[in-house]
């Protein structure tokens, strides 16, 4: 067995609690394994001026860390697995989906109130134009802002600037202990999560069975069962650039549910659906999400998408 691993990371403080946290998981194991984290620094930590939907955001946060990845200077990366493009590169392939943290999204308000009682046309801060899509079909008086960086950054800048409140992903506030500013935990009846969200994608090289071997320890099965099933989902539907789509897996007694949501940027449209199956393997729940995929394309996902297409 390899004597020696080297862990490929972006350097921001939650890239690095996850790649400690890979790596901890990893030394319990194999007590006797030389572990490091060499620290990337990629595109998306770079272009902090421009809002995602103008750049788009695939590969963004990976393609700079792949590259390491695939030049044999590193032997896995650790991802944010809804940073991670539904088409990995060749040669390459996400062998562990970590257990996965709460998925939902939070709400961070200046006034303690919850995003029902937030004051008419009040400034919410956020990137992500699923949460701006779903906000906007319960609140289209919110007035949406943008704001980029790790989440030390958003912080900062939403208690420095003109915001009434903002919205994150509970698992990254949580791993990262600022969950006493969480105003409100939004259910997914509310707002559906990113695909992925809440776990961690271990990437590695096709070729490199070793490191495979070790990092599959790693994986948690139901996770893997819905992440997949997400994952197909969104590459079934997915054109490219940033699209406000939304799903939710849960994996119980071998049923799968798959929740899924895709809308118009501007929240005056939106579809929501889901399918419930029994699966086996994960290739059975990757045709349950490429099956809810075609029944929201039937609904009328396609003219929403393609309209956005026209945009980006």
């Amino acid at each position: 067995m390899k004597k020696e691993i080297i862990i490929g990371t972006r350097s921001s403080p939650l890239a690095l609690w996850q790649a400690e946290f890979t790596k901890e998981e990893l030394s319990r194991r194999f007590p006797d394994m030389n572990i490091t984290l060499k620290l990337v620094k990629t595109t998306g930590d770079v272009l902090l001026d421009s809002p995602l939907s103008k750049i788009g955001d695939m590969g963004l946060f990976t393609k700079d860390i792949e590259k390491h990845l695939l030049a044999g200077e590193i032997d896995l990366a650790v991802h944010s697995l809804k940073d991670v493009p539904t088409g990995t590169p060749e040669g390459l392939v996400i062998t562990s989906f970590t257990e996965r943290e709460d998925t939902r999204d939070i709400i961070i308000s200046k006034s303690g109130k919850g995003l029902m009682d937030l004051p008419q046309n009040a400034k919410m801060a956020t990137s992500s134009l699923r949460r701006m899509s779903q906000l906007l079909s319960l609140r289209p008086d919110l007035e949406i802002m943008d704001i980029r960086g790790n989440l030390n950054t958003r912080f900062k800048k939403f208690d420095e600037g003109d915001f009434d409140a903002m919205m994150l992903a509970y698992a990254g506030v949580y791993r990262l202990e600022f969950s006493d500013r969480i105003t409100e935990i939004l259910p997914h009846e509310t707002m559906l999560p990113a695909v992925g969200q809440g776990a961690l994608g271990i990437e590695t090289r096709t070729d490199d069975a070793e490191t495979r071997e070790i990092v599959r320890v790693l994986n948690d099965d139901n996770t893997e069962m819905c992440c997949r099933a997400e994952r197909a989902l969104l590459r079934h539907l997915q054109g490219g650039c940033q699209i406000p789509i939304g799903s939710f897996g849960s994996y119980i007694d071998g049923t799968l549910k798959l929740l899924a949501f895709v809308g118009s940027v501007d929240g005056k449209t939106g579809l929501r659906n889901e399918v419930t199956k029994a699966v086996k393997t994960p290739g059975e729940a990757e045709a349950a999400g490429i099956e809810l995929a075609e029944t929201l394309l039937s609904m009328g996902a396609e003219k929403i998408l393609a309209d956005i297409r026209k945009t980006c």
